[in-house]
């Protein structure tokens, strides 16, 4: 909405700085001037002054400075709008009057709104009815529970074709406004419409007041064309303008806490539920420009945490593009990356929020992420290789608008250049090529150069990490998260307590890398042992077991981490011969995988001695039979029919 200059004005004379700023600080006439301790940093002498003569307030410990509608967006944590609404109020001063174009659009708004909410409600009490058992089973699997739900006010689309619209429609709305709200399809070709969402969980998606615009929804049924379906564009409803959870995050940064933003609707809940209030989604679209500047409302430098995958990465590499040109002195960003195959939700669930705390702590800043994806898997052993890159950084230090922060990366990249490619000559053979010693030495420059912030290993110039050596507990610290396959075998063997009996001698074989998953695979293999002859096992007594030998956490852990439906096995309910055929399956990757990371390790060591294309390939080929395994814990034919899932499971 525009202000009229003379309503903006009228605040001004109205409202002193001195009176606004007053009311969050304590403040002491100077002279012409006020002073007080500065509201944006903690300080013993202050340095924060306010010229009601000249209307502005002026920070020397942060630079900030601005006049009564600034202070109000920064002290308040909201937008323009919003703050000229509120000094308005605390002036006493009605707003202005908008044209009747305006207010109709206005009025429109609020129509749709209001069906908007009537919508949710009407989700809600899907959700808690009969019919939303469906739904809310799901919900329990992801470990949503009712007051997680009720916060987020989580609801069921059931799946009647017109359930919602025979809904609202009793409730006097009418069939344009639910197609305008984006809550029925409609067409030409369509003789009646019906209702968008059908089956579905529903996330409710808020604007930055907290009111519900749109909605995401989950599909239940497997064979969905589409996984998440949210609503298409509307007047309420732009979807690369807005971010999941915009109002709890931004009245959490305002307090302090850090920014981040993950990919999906359960990554966000599952994240503030675990105590990382300020974080947020994009809304089915990769991350926008309208995006990444909300986050940078909200901070400085926020965090993008994507999931520890192929995709992931690539995610986290659109947006140095997106963000390089927007780059301004003290606003950057921050990349988070998870362990292999985890998603927020898997990693808070299996480690809790300490495992989080510990990728966030590790986040790299934006120019070591940027260099990262220019050099892994690189050779720049010739000359024109070499050229190729440093032509490469140019282009991207040039792609930064801001002078300043343009010159700095330039720099740092060049350096970074320099260090990667000094020359070895001095070690050359007479016939040409590297030497074995100066390639060894290259390679350690080149360590160097790319080496993480916070103690993050260095990296090997023509590969990166392994996914296994990044999710070790040498980079992610001793809170690691478990993987997934060791909380597989441990869970179905506590489900299952007759394996105990039948496949003790395996269990004891098995090599975890864990320290609680192998604790507790001792613990259940020393009560199996303790058990009095014949006496049948149960899942009750065994739990009391556990809890009694102070393992209660580390259960829980491995609880937690058993998180998707192709998990089934190791739950309760599966048929016996479905059990031991996908335990002696999962038993043989574990084992097959712990030899392929023994291998691999070598091939990384050769590697790193000797970079010849022999060693290389040999690198490749272990990191690819151990990509090849991941996932494949239910891939046998005809499994799973003996439990009521014939194809191989949900």
């Amino acid at each position: 909405m525009r202000f009229p200059p003379q309503f903006l004005d009228e605040l001004r004379a109205r409202l002193p700085v001195s009176e606004v700023v007053g009311k969050r600080v304590r403040l002491k006439k100077a002279g012409r001037e006020w002073k007080g301790l500065s509201p944006f940093n903690k300080e013993r002498t202050p340095s924060f002054f306010v010229n009601d003569h000249k209307g502005f307030y002026h920070d020397f410990s942060s630079g900030k400075h601005g006049d009564i509608f600034t202070f109000t967006m920064e002290m308040e944590g909201v937008t323009f709008p919003e703050a000229v609404e509120r000094l308005a109020a605390l002036a006493g001063l009605a707003m202005p009057r908008m044209s009747r174009e305006a207010e109709a659009e206005e009025g429109r708004r609020r129509t749709l709104h209001e069906v908007v909410a009537l919508a949710a409600r009407f989700f809600e009490e899907s959700l808690a009815s009969r019919a939303g058992a469906k739904a809310r089973g799901y919900l329990a699997d992801r470990g949503l529970n009712a007051a997680t739900q009720l916060k987020f006010r989580i609801g069921y689309a059931p799946p009647d074709r017109f359930a919602l619209k025979e809904h609202l429609g009793g409730l006097g709305v009418s069939v344009e406004d639910m197609v305008e709200a984006g809550l029925l399809v409609a067409g030409d070709n369509i003789p009646l419409p019906y209702d968008r969402f059908r089956d579905r969980v529903m996330f409710p998606i808020g604007d930055f007041s907290g009111r519900i615009v749109a909605f995401g929804g989950r599909a239940l049924d497997k064979d969905a064309p589409a996984k998440y379906l949210n609503s298409p564009e509307t007047p309420l409803f732009h979807k690369g303008r807005l971010l999941y959870n915009a109002a709890g995050a931004r009245k959490a940064a305002h307090q302090g806490a850090p920014v981040i933003a993950v990919e999906g609707y359960v990554d966000v809940i599952a994240m503030v539920t675990a105590g990382f209030e300020a974080t947020v989604a994009p809304l089915g679209t990769a991350l926008t420009e309208d995006q990444l500047a909300l986050l940078w409302k909200m901070a400085d430098e926020p965090i993008l945490c994507f999931d520890g995958d192929a995709a992931g990465r690539r995610a986290a590499y659109r947006a140095i593009d997106l963000a390089l040109p927007h780059i301004t002195p003290g606003k950057s960003l921050r990349f988070a990356s998870l362990p292999q195959g985890q998603d927020p939700d898997d990693l808070v669930r299996s480690g809790g929020a300490d495992a989080m705390t510990d990728v966030l702590t590790t986040a790299l800043p934006l120019a070591d992420m940027l260099w990262m994806r220019e050099t892994e898997g690189g050779r720049f052993e010739t000359p024109e290789r070499r050229a190729g890159l440093e032509a490469r950084i140019d282009e991207l230090a040039n792609a930064i608008v801001n002078e300043t922060v343009r010159r700095y990366y330039r720099q740092d990249l060049r350096q970074r250049l320099r260090n990667l490619l000094m020359p070895v000559s001095t070690d050359r053979p007479a016939q040409g090529g590297f030497g074995r010693g100066a390639m060894v030495r290259w390679r350690e420059r080149n360590e160097r150069s790319r080496s993480h912030a916070r103690g993050r290993s260095h990296e090997a110039p023509l590969a990166p990490l392994s996914p296994q050596l990044q999710t070790s507990s040498i980079i992610r610290g001793s809170r690691s998260a478990l993987p997934p396959r060791e909380a597989l075998i441990l869970l179905a063997a506590f489900n299952h307590p007759w394996l105990l009996e039948t496949q003790a001698e395996q269990l004891a074989d098995v090599e975890f890398l864990n320290g609680d998953a192998d604790v507790l695979r001792r613990v259940l293999l020393d009560i199996t042992a303790s058990r009095q002859p014949h006496r049948d096992a149960d899942r009750t007594s065994l739990r009391e077991a556990v809890l009694a030998k102070g393992c209660g956490a580390a259960l829980q852990r491995i609880e937690g981490a058993v998180t998707h439906g192709a998990d089934w096995p190791a739950r309760e309910g599966a048929a016996p011969e479905d059990v031991r055929q996908w335990w002696a399956h999962v038993l043989t990757l574990h084992r097959r995988s712990r030899t392929l990371n023994k291998e691999l390790k070598e091939a990384e060591r050769a590697f790193g001695e000797e970079l010849s294309e022999q060693n290389f390939a040999w690198l490749q080929d272990v990191r690819a039979q151990l990509s090849s395994l991941e996932g494949t814990e239910a891939s046998i034919e005809g499994f799973g029919a003996l439990s009521g899932r014939p194809g191989g499971g949900p």
